[in-house]
């Protein structure tokens, strides 16, 4: 019963963290904030199990353990609530400037010659009133609130729930429990996925506005989903999951002296999270620790020169990882024109069960080879290799600049505008008295993006079609383009027929980087807790999650979007004329930065993967192979199921899986 219960919280809060992964784009429209904000709020769920994972998993393990699971399920709950509360506050969300003047269809402004500016932009009074309601989007703290309090509620999930396993399960069997959790809660990704894909579908205030009055569709970069929707289902499950807790004994009826040696004091526990206080011993009897103890184990743990040079390559690597996962949708969207929806749709129904191919597979192969630690090295640098080559192939499948007139190409259609370059105006719209930052985009014939119908020097517009068509826009004919009728629709141009291509094959490559990371997950823990002291292995690996959040966790989001930010190019304005979200990036800078930042991670891991495997190499050279042999002893049939199971857990806990990947 436990177990199940336990499953079960391991679906929810697996569902909780991808589906932050997969709204953060959304949120990041809604609440007009740039990505390295988004970034933050990111984050926060890492900042919120900080501050408690050291005080649930001391004190947790000396009280009623399921029920401190039940209670953390219900504050993850209350924290998913919480996030999707603002949608409820902040009015209907508005797509445009002229929606907050007009809320008909045919609100667009169109070139308007010889009349004055003020005809198409809203009066003082109307901006007034507007940056009085501006401090609605503030209201992205609750959201960061939410976040952290969801991270507070997780963090006894995975230590306390692992340790009554283990406790109380039979004599080998805490291998097959760890490795049917794990198992489910990959169940979590794939829903949370394609959650994901459903939801994102769904305008923002479906259920409160006519759907037949939004202008925009899924692939327009103004688009947002009904990010809230997700968070409402989290936080119900996750309050509906914590009942059976609440129900469960604190000890099963068994002697204690019957219990069977904890399975962690062999190094069979890999959740990192639970590992900060495997140090303390059994949960029932009286622990005296002295500082002085705490303080000699550290300074061993960070004298091993083979233990340091794992934590900062593995903290390189997984920063890599949780960065390129946190901004992946965005960069389908802006390098292949894939609207999010997509994107989650194919990375759930391709991407992750590769993934979970690659993990059992990994653990399968080092018992079937009977590995060495050096040879555990050596994989785990092999894996290392093949992802950093998938990263360099990605490269290859950059697409061209996206055709936006006064962005990237001037009005003639030819001559590219240098990077960041701003020129909306020119002698085909000049006297059409446009808001040059107005962000309604059209698709010309020409098969050229235009800013507005306004800046297209479009006079006439029919909205009676869907999308909306508009006419006799003059600059049109500037590019060149030959026609009876100057007519263009709205919307963004979609990718050409190269691009869609090259996006098949980048699913192709996402799902070898995706395998390749999984098959080395086990052999990642495996080389954690063989290279202490069996007594420090607990620390060791608590220390290795702290270092882990700290610095990939929260961090890596917050890096990966400023560099992000650094590559857009157009801008949305808010009512008082502040900058708000992105409305369109410069799609090869944004490949460059995206993809560079990752592969320079990856390299500089690789490059201390292999000095990791050089530096064991030396350490065991010239020992008796009997050193090895011991070292290979633990990986006897058993313990190298629980080492799989566990593998696939630790890699998630120290920043997949709460990055929930």
């Amino acid at each position: 019963m436990f177990l199940a219960a336990l499953s079960f919280s391991y679906i929810c809060k697996t569902i909780g963290g991808v589906n932050m992964k997969t709204a953060i784009t959304q949120i990041e429209r809604r609440f007009d904030i740039s990505s390295s904000v988004a970034g933050f709020i990111d984050g926060g769920f890492e900042i919120g199990n900080l501050l408690v994972i050291v005080f649930v998993s001391y004190f947790g393990s000396k009280l009623h353990r399921p029920k401190i699971i039940g209670i953390g399920c219900v504050i993850m709950g209350a924290g998913s609530i919480l996030t999707a509360l603002p949608h409820f506050f902040m009015g209907y969300y508005r797509y445009s400037i002229e929606t907050h003047v007009n809320t008909t269809e045919n609100s667009i402004s169109t070139c308007s010659i010889n009349q004055t500016v003020s005809l198409t932009m809203p009066s003082p009074e109307i901006v007034e009133k507007g940056c009085e309601k501006q401090s609605e989007s503030y209201m992205w703290i609750y959201v960061l609130m939410g976040n952290m309090l969801r991270g507070i509620g997780e963090t006894p999930i995975g230590p306390l729930g692992i340790s009554y396993l283990d406790d109380f399960a039979k004599e080998g069997q805490s291998s097959v429990y760890l490795g049917i959790l794990n198992s489910l809660a990959m169940i979590g990704v794939v829903v949370a996925f394609l959650m994901g894909s459903v939801f994102t579908q769904m305008y923002v205030d479906v259920g409160y506005v006519d759907l037949s009055s939004v202008r925009i569709t899924p692939r327009d970069s103004r688009w947002v989903g009904a990010w809230w929707l997700g968070f409402l289902m989290c936080g119900l499950l996750s309050i509906i999951c914590s009942i059976p807790f609440f129900f469960l004994p604190k000890s099963l009826n068994e002697p204690q002296n019957e219990r069977k040696v904890s399975a962690f004091s062999h190094g069979l526990k890999t959740d990192e999270e639970k590992n900060q206080t495997a140090n303390l011993t059994d949960h029932e009897k009286p622990v005296t620790l002295s500082m002085s103890d705490f303080l000699q184990s550290m300074k061993s743990l960070l004298t091993n020169h083979l233990y340091i040079l794992f934590v900062v390559s593995t903290v390189i690597y997984l920063s890599s990882v949780i960065g390129g996962f946190t901004y992946v949708f965005k960069y389908i969207e802006q390098q292949y024109g894939q609207s999010i929806s997509q994107g989650n749709f194919l990375l759930g129904l391709i991407t992750i069960p590769c993934m979970t191919i690659g993990m059992v597979l990994g653990g399968y192969l080092i018992k079937k080879l009977k590995l060495t630690l050096v040879g555990i090295a050596k994989f785990s640098c092999f894996t290392a290799f093949m992802g950093l080559i998938c990263q360099l192939l990605y490269f290859a499948l950059l697409c061209d600049r996206k055709s936006i007139a006064g962005l990237t190409l001037a009005y003639d259609g030819i001559n590219p505008l240098a990077s960041h370059a701003n020129e909306p105006l020119s002698y085909c719209n000049s006297d059409c008295n446009c808001d040059e930052n107005e962000w309604e985009p059209i698709c010309g014939k020409n098969g050229m993006t235009y800013l507005s119908p306004c800046l297209a020097g479009c006079t006439l517009g029919d909205g009676n079609k869907k999308p909306t068509v508009f006419y006799n826009c003059s600059c049109l004919e500037v590019s060149g383009f030959k026609s009876m009728n100057y007519s263009a629709h709205l919307g963004e141009c979609p990718r050409d027929s190269n691009c869609r291509k090259r996006h098949y094959f980048y699913v192709a490559v996402q799902v070898m980087d995706a395998f390749f990371s999984a098959l080395g997950a086990t052999s990642f823990i495996l080389l954690l807790v063989k290279n202490v002291l069996p007594e420090l292995k607990s620390l060791a690996m608590g220390f290795h999650s702290l270092v882990i959040r700290a610095l990939g966790g929260i961090l890596a989001p917050i890096y990966f979007g400023a560099m992000i930010d650094r590559t857009c190019i157009k801008w949305s304005t808010t009512s008082c004329g502040a900058r708000g979200a992105c409305r369109v990036y410069d799609s090869v800078s944004f490949g460059i930065a995206y993809l560079g930042l990752n592969s320079i991670l990856r390299f500089l891991a690789f490059v201390l993967y292999v000095a990791l495997v050089y530096a064991m190499k030396k350490k065991y050279e010239g020992k008796d192979t009997k050193a090895l042999e011991n070292g290979r002893k633990i990986f006897d049939e058993t313990s190298v199921e629980s080492l799989n199971s566990n593998g696939h857990f630790v890699s998630s806990s120290s920043g997949v899986n709460d990055t929930h990947m």
